[in-house]
C-alpha cells in the first residue's frame, strides 16, 4: 500500500493517539523491535510508559510492578503471544484494559483466546495509521469497546464458542443498548442517544450480558451479531 498521499493524516493521527495517552500507566510489548522501537520515539509518550518490552513475561512484570492501567500489545512476541499475554493479564490487581494489535488474523485460536480474556481492542496492523488505532484508543478509553473492520469479517465467522441462544429474548429497548454498543459507544453516550442515564444504560448492559451469556462488551456485540439482532455499522 502507498501511504505516500495520507503521511499527514497518519501523523495527525499519531499525535492525537499520543494524547489520549496522557495519564496513563503504559506497557508496550511487541514481539517486533523496529516496530516497539518506533513507538517509543513516535508516541514519545514520556512518564506515561513503564514498560517496553518484547516478552510475555517482560509484559506482565512490568504491569505487576507498576500498577499499569493500559497494555498494547501485538499478537506475535519473542517469547509466549498476545492472546495469552492478554488472558494473563487480565487476571492482575488492577486490571488493565487491553489493545491487541494483530498481524495474523488467521490465527483465530490466539485471537479467540484474547477476546474471551476480555480483551478491549483488537485492530489489524496495516491499518494503525489510518485511525484504527486511535478510535481503539478512544473507545477504551471511554469505556467502550473496539474490534478493526477488517480484521471483522476475517475472522468472526470462525471463532469457536459463543453458539448458543439468548436465555431469554431482548427487549425492544435492550436491541436499541446493543445496537448502540456495536457502533462502540460508551454508556454515557448511549445514554444521550437514548435519554437515559449513564446507570440506566448499565443495567440494561448487564441484563443482554446475562441473556447472551457473554462476559465483556465486545463478546456481547460479537455475539449478538452472530445471532442476527444487531449489525455491524457501516465502516464507512
Amino acid at each position: 500500500m502507498d501511504y505516500s498521499e495520507r503521511l499527514v493524516q497518519v501523523c495527525h493521527n499519531v499525535e492525537r493517539s499520543t494524547a489520549l495517552l496522557t495519564g496513563s500507566r503504559l506497557v508496550a510489548a511487541m514481539g517486533n523491535r523496529m516496530a516497539l522501537n518506533l513507538f517509543v520515539s513516535t508516541t514519545e509518550p514520556g512518564d506515561e510508559l513503564v514498560g517496553a518490552v518484547t516478552t510475555e513475561a517482560e509484559a506482565l512484570a512490568r504491569l505487576q510492578q507498576h500498577k499499569a492501567d493500559l497494555l498494547i500489545c501485538t499478537d506475535q512476541l519473542d517469547q509466549g503471544d498476545g492472546g495469552s499475554l492478554v488472558a494473563a493479564a487480565k487476571q492482575l490487581h488492577p486490571q488493565p484494559r487491553a489493545l491487541l494489535i494483530v498481524s495474523q488474523p488467521r490465527r483465530t485460536m490466539l485471537l479467540h483466546n484474547a477476546l474471551q480474556a476480555g480483551c478491549d481492542g483488537l485492530c489489524l496492523d496495516t491499518n494503525i495509521g489510518l485511525g484504527t488505532a486511535l478510535q481503539a484508543l478512544r473507545c477504551i478509553a471511554g469505556g467502550a469497546s473496539y474490534l478493526d473492520g477488517d480484521l471483522r469479517r476475517s475472522f468472526l465467522n470462525s471463532l469457536p464458542g459463543l453458539d448458543g441462544r439468548p436465555l431469554t429474548p431482548l427487549s425492544a429497548r435492550e436491541l436499541e443498548v446493543l445496537a448502540l454498543m456495536a457502533k462502540s459507544l460508551n454508556n454515557q453516550q448511549i445514554g444521550r442517544e437514548l435519554f437515559l442515564s449513564a446507570e440506566t444504560v448499565k443495567s440494561h448492559v448487564q441484563h443482554i450480558r446475562e441473556k447472551l451469556q457473554t462476559r465483556d462488551r465486545l463478546q456481547t456485540v460479537i455475539q449478538g451479531i452472530r445471532l442476527g439482532l444487531v449489525d455491524w455499522p457501516d465502516p464507512g
